[in-house]
């Protein structure tokens, strides 16, 4: 897989990453309460491909229920450009509306039944390999 650098971040500005990963996202479209609530779609990477380029001290966190998703978002804006997904503690997960435009060629969005996420990992064969490093799986 051909990786390029895809640069983003919240819409105030003081949020700002870069991520290595596909021109070709593959999106997940979850359906648990938080992800409800705040229209999450993500795609995930490994934590070695993803950069924050500013803006540490304007993040703020927020966790619930088992704790080891972080939810991080702007202090300002309050836009959740990337977080730490419960699926994958070990990556990120990156919102890809927050991508700076001309890096994407093309989204394949996935539904993940959230409602039901411990039956839904389960069942899904590749979503905790999608942060690892190339060449590694679970």
């Amino acid at each position: 897989m051909d990786v390029v650098k895809h640069t983003g971040g919240c819409h105030c500005g003081a949020v700002r990453f870069e991520v290595w990963c596909s021109q070709d996202l593959h999106v997940f479209h979850c359906d648990c309460s938080i992800c409800t609530k705040k229209q999450n779609h993500h795609f995930i990477v490994p934590k070695n491909n993803f950069t924050l380029l500013q803006g540490l001290d304007n993040l703020t966190t927020y966790s619930f229920n088992t704790h080891i998703a972080k939810h991080t978002f702007c202090k300002t804006c309050g836009v959740q450009s990337f977080y730490t997904p419960r699926s994958n503690p070990d990556g990120y997960g990156i919102a890809p509306h927050c991508l700076d435009p001309g890096t994407v060629r093309s989204v394949t969005v996935e539904t993940f039944c959230g409602k039901k996420w411990e039956e839904s990992m389960k069942a899904h064969k590749s979503i905790r390999d999608m942060s690892q490093p190339a060449g590694e799986t679970h």
